[in-house]
């Protein structure tokens, strides 16, 4: 993990928890992130976790609320402006920062279309970017949750995938490290997103990053096939 100093000078690891699947209709209500800044090592120097008010006039489906733990008062009472979200992505995705996330289409996608809107897209533009999920895919066979990474690193006791973003981005750092202690080639990963070749790339393609077809049965490293 290390190396990826040569490739950046700071990594934001984020996650999201929306209203729902579609990032043109739905919304993000949460937002969390861990920065880490390289000083003979990546260290943590910030954690962020917001809740995001919903446009007026919008309500959380119940499925969302079953699921996340996360109601519309919740977001009323405690949540941010998204003009003041983009505020915090300002902060934090500075000059020479790398994106990371699990499963990091979704997440970007939904920030790209939440910035075009109320701040600038241009923050995620030239910022190199890691797909932790595309990284697990070429490691481990089916099937590749957040949560099945978390038990193939033997992470059950120290993390949780809970599908709220503060856990989720806590569990996603350490299977970032776990990752790299096993194989230390995650550089070879930056700006490039595997896909399923039955289902396509989900949504548009993001200008900086290169997609390859992903099989579950991969028997090359995807940065060999791509």
């Amino acid at each position: 993990m290390d190396r990826l100093h040569e490739f950046c000078n700071a990594i934001v690891i984020l996650d999201t928890e929306t209203s729902g699947l579609s990032f043109t209709h739905d919304e993000i209500i949460e937002f969390s992130a861990i920065r880490l800044e390289w000083d003979k090592g990546w260290k943590t120097v910030a954690e962020i976790d917001e809740f995001v008010r919903l446009t007026e006039g919008r309500k959380l489906d119940p499925k969302i609320i079953e699921l996340t733990g996360i109601t519309d008062q919740m977001l009323l009472e405690q949540g941010i402006s998204k003009a003041e979200l983009c505020s915090v992505l300002g902060q934090i995705l500075t000059p020479g920062t790398m994106i990371t996330a699990y499963n990091a289409q979704f997440d970007l996608l939904f920030l790209y279309y939440l910035l075009e809107k109320y701040g600038d897209a241009g923050l995620l533009k030239d910022q190199p970017k890691l797909d932790l999920l595309t990284v697990y895919r070429d490691r481990r066979p089916y099937p590749h949750k957040l949560f099945h990474a978390i038990e193939a690193y033997g992470l059950s006791d120290k993390v949780c995938n809970s599908h709220r973003a503060i856990d989720d981005v806590r569990a996603t750092v350490e299977v970032m490290r776990e990752m790299a202690k096993e194989c230390d080639d995650l550089e070879r990963y930056i700006n490039l997103f595997g896909y399923s070749p039955r289902y396509g790339v989900s949504g548009p393609k993001i200008s900086s990053v290169k997609y390859v077809p992903q099989s579950y049965r991969n028997k090359d490293k995807l940065y060999h096939l791509g």
